[in-house]
């Protein structure tokens, strides 16, 4: 199954993106991982991405030369490719139960997990859960 889907990790801080480069291979999936927004649109348009894995805190991601987080770039890509039912995982550091619910809502993502990501078991399952659902 890890092979036949592809995860789009939304990720601007460098560090971040060489941890989730290694991590993702070492865990067997097909990724990419990007930082700007209308890239980001463009890859979701194929509909070749099963999973988009989306920072909230977003920092140096433009889409259509406007700087977004990872809240509207979740919200936009729910609205605008909704026939394409791509689930999307917030990563965050924020914890919050609170404010996990409300991200969940105010996003239209499908779930969320906190940072920093210690339990590689649990963020597979998550994922693991959410390509089943495209």
């Amino acid at each position: 199954m890890n092979q036949l889907k592809k995860i789009l990790i939304v990720e601007d801080d460098p560090l971040l993106q060489e941890f989730y480069k290694v991590l993702f291979k070492k865990l067997g999936y097909q990724f990419s991982v990007s930082e700007n927004g209308d890239d980001i649109i463009d890859q979701v348009s194929t509909g070749s991405i099963s999973l988009l894995i989306v920072d909230l805190n977003l920092k140096n991601t433009y889409l259509n030369s406007k700087a977004v987080d990872g809240l509207t770039l979740a919200r936009y890509i729910k609205q605008n490719f909704y026939n394409l039912r791509i689930p999307i995982l917030i990563i965050t550091a924020y914890s919050s139960n609170y404010f996990a619910d409300e991200l969940l809502k105010d996003s239209l993502a499908d779930d969320y997990m906190l940072k920093p990501i210690l339990n590689f078991d649990k963020l597979t399952e998550k994922i693991n859960k959410l390509l089943c659902l495209n």
